[in-house]
């Protein structure tokens, strides 16, 4: 039997949209091989499993690929690809943490799941610049230009109605600001 009578035709369908059709056997990466993988390998050696091709392909069909013995989720950062979430808390303390679906690159080879679920920290900016902040709490802080470009619209009509606190409050935030202890509003970090 061939490669393609040994999966039903919708999987073939399916392989051939992912696959290269008559590409070299050995270049195939997991989606188109069928690896007998041992999950009782030394983690963190390399290991060579056997392999067959699900679609047709030029050379060999007895494929030998070499990978690190280690599952999906352990797989360097650079290995895999993971959602990211525009809108946690940066600046939380203790630094917040979310949930989100990490996935392999195809060209990875890993025992287990290729999708998993990691936690990241949350690390995004909303396009604020701390350089930004600083310029206007020295120059238009009394007006509450710092607070408004931070996103503290409130905070920002009262400094600008009572001018900066008489410049106490123009002061702290100066010194808010310039020690990083107040950020943007939305809860992201500086650029």
């Amino acid at each position: 039997t061939s490669p393609s009578d040994a999966v039903p035709s919708s999987t073939n369908k399916e392989l051939e949209s992912k696959c290269p059709v008559n590409a070299l056997c050995e270049s195939l990466d997991h989606r188109c091989i069928k690896c007998n993988m041992n999950e009782s390998c030394v983690y963190g050696r390399p290991t060579t499993v056997k392999c067959k091709p699900l679609v047709n392909c030029n050379g060999s069909t007895d494929i030998e690929k070499t990978f690190i013995c280690q599952y999906c989720y352990q797989t360097e950062r650079w290995e895999h690809e993971c959602v990211r979430k525009a809108r946690c808390n940066s600046v939380s303390s203790p630094r917040s943490y979310y949930r989100t679906n990490c996935s392999v690159h195809d060209h990875v080879m890993c025992l287990g799941r290729r999708m998993f679920v990691r936690n990241l920290p949350c690390n995004w900016t909303g396009g604020h610049r701390w350089s930004t902040a600083m310029l206007l709490s020295v120059t238009l802080g009394g007006f509450g230009a710092d607070r408004f470009y931070l996103g503290y619209w409130q905070e920002g009509i009262g400094k600008l109605f009572s001018f900066g606190g008489l410049g106490v409050w123009t002061i702290i935030d100066f010194i808010l600001i310039s020690i990083q202890y107040l950020g943007p509003a939305d809860g992201s970090l500086y650029i």
